[in-house]
């Protein structure tokens, strides 16, 4: 059954190798395993993703990826440290208000989107207090 199945993200590139490098050099994530033609496997946390090469990279209008982290300011700084640029919107009833990059929800949660070398839409995400991934229910 799907519900008892790891997902397995994948993510396109243009161009494979700009792209692994872009990885390693703003977020510091190597491939650990070579697929050829069928793309590179990456390890973030316990989770895996696959990225391949296609025409169609960066075409999709939405976050591909989050990458929960305990202190969104702080990844937030590091991240623009290694000249990660983070956007900002404005969408109102229809999306994320940022401001300086951050959209806060009044739970306490937070989430911050960027756009890596190849166009694809990327998020970092706090999550609320109390709120637990393994448990997300509560």
């Amino acid at each position: 059954m799907l519900a008892d199945s790891p997902i397995f993200p994948s993510l396109p590139a243009h161009d494979i190798d700009r792209a692994k490098a872009w990885y390693k050099e703003k977020l510091g994530l190597t491939p650990i395993r070579d697929l050829g033609p069928a793309g590179q496997v990456y390890a973030s946390g316990k989770a895996l993703f696959v990225m391949y090469q296609t025409p169609s990279a960066g075409t999709a209008k939405h976050t591909l990826a989050a990458w929960v982290v305990a202190d969104l300011d702080k990844e937030m700084a590091e991240l623009r440290g290694k000249g990660v640029k983070f956007e900002d919107y404005a969408l109102g009833d229809k999306g994320p208000t940022t401001e300086n990059g951050v959209s806060r929800d009044p739970n306490g949660g937070a989430a911050a989107w960027f756009t890596d070398s190849e166009g694809n839409i990327l998020s970092v995400t706090q999550l609320p207090p109390g709120m637990d991934l393994n448990n997300p229910a509560g």
